[in-house]
Formats: structure tokens, C-alpha cells, sequence
């Protein structure tokens, strides 16, 4: 039996996707080249969030399989590519999407749309997947549609998923574009056809560096209103009630996640090849990456202030997932606040329902929900099953870092 869509990579993304689309009615096949994953999945386990067990074996039901072979390529109206594209050493990594193209390419048949999803520089989709792609012998805008559609997942968003949330697509040719618009109008309510490739994969780099600019801009705010004894919060509460002209973001102890620490690189990567100035973004990647630092040498002057030494000090960290309500630690900046207590001399435990267990460089963090044995208590992420009121009410001292707690012993960031 052919496949109306085969997703390459059953992530964050591509999993949401292929619920999508056993939603709609498509016979859906997924491939991953981690056999963990694809047999936890034909068990009915699921490792994204946003797609629960009761989601994946109602998409089970519906006729999903979950396989490590790309042999279903080659019956499949349309593929898409969901892998991660990610750093290294500072650089755009790609090599999860050459090889999904090389796979790909071994069973494309004639008559085929193939869609990246994945983040990348603009020229991504046709200066490096479409040779791969053509390997096969056939040809991008004759003989297969090859198009782009940038991901827009929001994990932990209850408001917007992927049918309600605008699908921006775009296509090689004009045909491509169309066929590629015409796939994804069976998925969500609005589909927003782009003038071209590049234009699509520029939008999301600009999507995620608009929010990390924003977000550095009230971090430094932060730092600075701090220094001048100006309460950043009421500032920001203040500033949100201007109806034009400005929207709400709030400072915090960093940024994490894959969008806002990683994508804009790629933007600024490329621009640096083009002999172009990125400096907003790269300064703004230096303001969210020092948070950290900031976080502890405030948690530094607390203890001081209250008679302690940092070095033997028991921190506690509450919540260390990079955000709110959603079990992932990648990119988080609880790492970095971890790693700098540690070389003051503190001993950290942390407190996270979404993260069952917490290391960095290897080194276990131990697990605690003893708030008042802490000398020092710091939210940095303020999850909804948190009992805030009561946290304040039982720690010595606090360092809230999302603004979200009041009390003679909280100080905020």
C-alpha cells in the first residue's frame, strides 16, 4: 500500500506533524534512524510532549508505523523533513539534512513533493538539498516539487498547534509552490504561499531573532535597573499598557530551547559569508548568554547579604528546563547557573517535575523539594504546578528570576 506522507525525523516536529496528518485522514509512515525511538513509538510511547500516548495510539489506530527504513520513500506522495540542524563548534551543522536527502533520494520516484522543514540558512533548500536530491537521476521542478515550509511549533503552547497556527510554504518553482500550499491546506486552517525559498527560510530566522533581540533588550534592562535600585517589572507593566507600538517580553536567567539560542546563528552565519554585518543578533547572543553569570553573582551578593558564604552555601533551583511547562533541557540556562555556583563552591540540588534527572558535565545534580534546608532558593523556571505562595512563604531567601513571586524574602531579578 503507498503512503500519502512519509516524515524524516520524529521529533519536536515531525511527530506533531505525522498527528497532523493520521488526523486528516493521510496514511502516514515515519522514519527515524534511531531504533529507540521508532520502537518506543510502535509500543505506544511517546517522547514528545505535545503528542501523548493517548494521541500516538489514536494515530496507531489510524494506521501510523514508525520505522528506521526509508523504503517507503519510494511510494509516498510527499515527503517531509523534520531533522535537527544545530551547531558546531559555532557553525551551522547540516549533516542530519544531507543525509536524510541522501536516503530520500535513494527511493524518490517521479511525481513526489519533498518539503524541509528543518531551520537552515537562506539557500539551504536549493543550493545543498537539491543536488542531493538529484542524485537520484530525476529532476527538481520537472520530474519531483521540492519545497519549504518552516517549522513553527511552540511546544507546551496550548493556544496555538499546528493546524491553527499560519503555515508559511514555499516552493522551487512555481508548480512546487503550488503543489507544496495545496499539501498543507489538508493540514491547517491558513496556508501563506512565500515568493520563493530563500524568502521562507529567511522568515523563521527572522521570526526567532526578532524574539532573542527583544529578549536581550529587557535582560540588559534588567541589569541596568537593578544597578539604579528601579524596579524592571513594574517597568515592563508599565510600558504593556501602551496599546501600539510596543509588545511585552520579559528578562529572565537566559535563553534555551533550539530557536532563540540556535537559529539565529544561522542567520548571522551567512551573513558573515556574505561579507555582511549581523551585529544586533551577535550582540544580543552575548547579553542572553551571559544571564547566567548574572544570575549567580546576584545569588552571590543574597548570600552576603544575609552572612553566608557562597563556597558551602545549599542553593536550590527550581524548575531547569529551558521553558515553562515542557520537559527539555536542551540549551537551558540552568546549565550555566549550575556550572558557575559550582566552581563558587556551592552545593546546587534542584527541584523539577519535567526533569526526572539533571546533569551537567557529567556530573549528577542532586534532586530536592526541601525548600526551607536551602540557604538560597532560585526560580528559574516558573512552572504552573509550582506552589509559588506557598515556596515563598517556606524558604529563607529567594531569587525569583520570572517575576512571579512577592514576599520580605524574595528579590527579583
Amino acid at each position: 500500500m503507498s503512503a500519502d506522507l512519509v516524515v524524516v525525523g520524529l521529533g519536536y516536529v515531525g511527530l506533531p506533524l505525522a498527528r497532523r496528518a493520521c488526523g486528516a485522514g493521510l496514511r502516514v509512515v515515519g522514519v527515524d534512524t534511531d531504533p529507540a525511538v521508532v520502537a518506543c513509538l510502535m509500543a505506544g510511547r511517546s517522547h514528545v510532549q505535545d503528542t501523548g500516548s493517548d494521541a500516538l495510539a489514536g494515530m496507531l489506530a489510524s494506521g501510523f508505523t514508525a520505522t528506521t527504513s526509508f523504503a517507503e520513500v519510494s511510494t509516498a506522495d510527499t515527503v517531509v523533513i523534520c531533522v535537527p540542524t544545530g551547531l558546531v563548534d559555532g557553525e551551522p551543522d547540516l549533516r542530519s539534512v544531507l543525509a536524510a536527502g541522501r536516503a530520500v533520494a535513494e527511493h524518490l520516484r517521479p511525481g513526489s513533493l519533498v518539503v524541509l522543514e528543518s531551520t537552515s540558512f537562506p539557500g539551504t533548500t536549493e543550493e545543498v538539498l537539491l543536488p542531493v536530491l538529484e542524485s537520484s537521476g530525476l529532476v527538481a521542478g520537472a520530474d519531483f516539487n521540492l519545497g519549504y515550509s518552516p517549522e513553527r511549533i511552540d511546544p507546551g503552547n496550548g493556544e496555538y498547534a499546528l493546524e491553527n497556527t499560519p503555515k508559511v510554504v514555499s516552493g522551487l518553482t512555481p508548480m512546487c509552490a503550488k503543489r507544496c500550499a495545496a499539501f498543507y491546506e489538508v493540514l491547517v486552517d491558513s496556508v501563506v504561499v512565500a515568493a520563493g525559498l530563500r524568502e521562507a527560510e529567511t522568515a523563521k530566522l527572522l521570526e526567532n531573532s526578532y524574539r532573542l533581540v527583544n529578549i536581550a533588550l529587557v535582560n540588559e534592562l534588567a541589569v541596568f535597573c537593578d544597578r539604579l535600585g528601579i524596579d524592571v517589572w513594574d517597568v515592563l507593566r508599565c510600558s504593556a499598557t501602551k496599546p501600539f507600538g510596543f509588545q511585552p517580553f520579559s528578562p529572565g536567567p537566559g535563553v534555551g530551547g533550539h530557536c532563540i539560542p540556535v537559529d539565529p546563528r544561522y542567520l548571522a552565519n551567512r551573513a558573515r559569508a556574505e561579507g555582511l554585518p549581523c551585529s544586533l543578533v551577535t550582540a544580543a547572543q552575548e547579553v542572553n548568554a551571559g544571564m547566567p553569570g548574572y544570575v549567580v553573582r546576584r545569588a552571590r551578593d543574597l548570600l552576603t547579604r544575609d552572612g553566608r558564604r557562597v563556597y558551602g552555601s545549599r542553593v536550590l533551583l527550581l524548575g531547569v528546563t529551558y521553558k515553562a511547562d515542557v520537559a527539555d533541557l536542551r540549551q537551558s540556562p540552568a546549565i550555566g547557573v549550575v556550572r558557575q555556583l559550582r566552581a563558587l563552591g556551592a552545593t546546587v540540588t534542584y527541584h523539577d517535575p519535567y526533569a526526572a534527572r539533571f546533569a551537567v558535565d557529567g556530573v549528577e545534580v542532586p534532586h530536592s523539594s526541601t525548600v526551607d534546608s536551602a540557604d538560597l532558593v532560585i526560580l528559574l523556571q516558573a512552572h504552573r504546578c509550582f506552589d509559588l505562595p506557598t515556596i515563598a512563604d517556606t524558604a529563607h531567601a529567594i531569587l525569583d528570576t520570572r517575576g512571579r513571586m512577592d514576599g520580605d524574602n524574595v528579590d527579583r531579578l
